[in-house]
């Protein structure tokens, strides 16, 4: 579903989630996920009911936010939402699957979680897997519904503080500052170390040595 919406309609991030409920499916679950560019870590999803008519105007792309912001509205997101959860897919699963296919299956994964019942699915980007449960996919949406938002802010947020977990584990490749993306000091730390079993072996890592701890 594509729709041609004017600057005023742009901006209300309850424009498609209103449509729903004002047909009785309460049950609206945003879908979003982050970590597809990256080089190691997993691609992780997240799905958010909001409970009908209740927002918070901080709801939007997390991309756009700091890390303060994103933390907050995490917290609001967990305290408020009728319905959350927060998928994860491994590298092996991406190497596998392929990084779009991983990328759907860790969202399906949220929408088959226990207790989700989802009426409808609004779903980030322009494709989505088979499913039973009827979908809207929309581009950009992190930035125009604002269910989508919510995930899109918890599977930041989840995603991030698991690579600066792992950074512990491997302080070479900066993940506390680049969370796994394709960074300069990234590739330099990959030529230099070799890739881990976080990395994705599909991806181009510029080496085919494997990390040898000391």
């Amino acid at each position: 579903m594509r729709q041609t919406l004017n600057k005023k309609e742009l901006h209300d991030r309850l424009q498609y989630e209103r449509r729903l409920w004002s047909e009785g499916l309460l049950r609206v679950m945003g879908l979003d996920e982050v970590g597809r560019g990256c080089l190691a870590g997993p691609v992780v999803a997240a799905g958010v009911i909001l409970m009908p008519g209740d927002t918070h105007e901080g709801l939007r792309d997390s991309k756009v936010m700091s890390e303060v912001e994103r933390d907050t509205m995490a917290d609001w997101v967990r305290h408020h939402a009728l319905y959350w959860h927060v998928a994860e897919r491994p590298p092996s699963d991406i190497d596998r699957l392929n990084i779009l296919g991983a990328s759907l299956r860790a969202m399906l994964d949220c929408v088959e979680s226990e207790g989700a019942k989802a009426d409808h699915l609004l779903v980030d980007g322009n494709r989505f897997m088979p499913c039973l449960i009827p979908h809207t996919c929309i581009v950009k949406g992190d930035d125009r519904s604002a269910s989508i938002a919510a995930a899109s802010i918890l599977a930041k947020t989840h995603r991030d503080k698991l690579m600066r977990e792992l950074h512990e584990a491997y302080p070479q490749y900066s993940w506390d500052r680049n969370v796994g993306y394709p960074t300069r000091a990234h590739f330099e730390a990959l030529e230099r170390h070799g890739y881990t079993i976080h990395h994705r072996r599909s991806f181009a890592l510029r080496t085919d040595r494997q990390y040898q701890p000391a």
